[in-house]
């Protein structure tokens, strides 16, 4: 088995619908381009990236939808030294189809409150539900592990949940840790550097907004 000596995760620029949350109302979320800034961003990160990965080869897993697919373009690496596919395992949280801005608000509200792990939006998934179909994706990237001309870098261009709950499967995280962590910043990344001891690090933490509280199980 040939395992990677990096896996990378990275979100995508901003959207359309992080700079307007109108925008859902009128165009299906899996279509949202990148605004200006979001190339930008992603732009930006694509020359660290460059840097990072150099001469080596890279395994590119993208999200399907257009702002991902725009950002890995925009990352401008090597078409030389990169095989890249389309993931649909790695797509944002589903919401359910269109969306009415001020309903939305309200579920977000009530998600913060009931759990994001658990919650599940009326029309669409919960964090468990894209949990589950990130296991999923594993697996089948723990098969390609197997072939003997693996590249050495592993890409996978996501949306901010589905790379905490990436690295909550990965790392074996509970969930109230899980709960406690923010999403990245659009087109940040995190680094997952396999050490001499075989064992993937994060090069950095998610930021926390709170400390983890674990269940009383006397309670």
């Amino acid at each position: 088995m040939v395992r990677p000596r990096r896996i990378v995760l990275v979100r995508h620029g901003e959207s359309e619908g992080n700079a307007d949350d109108t925008v859902y109302e009128r165009e299906p979320d899996h279509a949202l381009r990148l605004t200006r800034n979001g190339r930008e961003q992603a732009a930006a990160a694509g020359v660290r990236l460059r840097e990072l990965f150099g001469d080596e080869t890279i395994s590119a897993y993208v999200s399907p939808y257009r702002r991902t697919l725009q950002t890995f373009r925009e990352l401008r690496l090597d078409p030389t030294r990169v095989r890249m596919r389309e993931e649909p395992r790695l797509r944002e949280q589903d919401w359910g189809n269109w969306q009415d801005r001020d309903d939305v608000r309200l579920q977000k509200a009530y998600r913060d409150a009931y759990g994001h792990f658990f919650y599940r939006f009326a029309q669409g998934e919960s964090g468990a539900d894209v949990y589950d179909r990130v296991g999923s994706f594993l697996e089948s990237l723990y098969r390609s592990f197997e072939a003997p001309d693996h590249p050495e870098n592993v890409l996978l261009v996501t949306h901010g949940l589905t790379m905490r709950l990436f690295c909550m499967r990965w790392f074996h995280w509970s969930v109230a840790e899980f709960e406690a962590l923010s999403n990245p910043g659009n087109a940040e990344y995190r680094v997952l550097l396999l050490g001499p001891d075989g064992r993937y690090r994060m090069d950095r933490p998610f930021e926390r907004w709170t400390t983890p509280e674990p269940y009383d199980l006397d309670g």
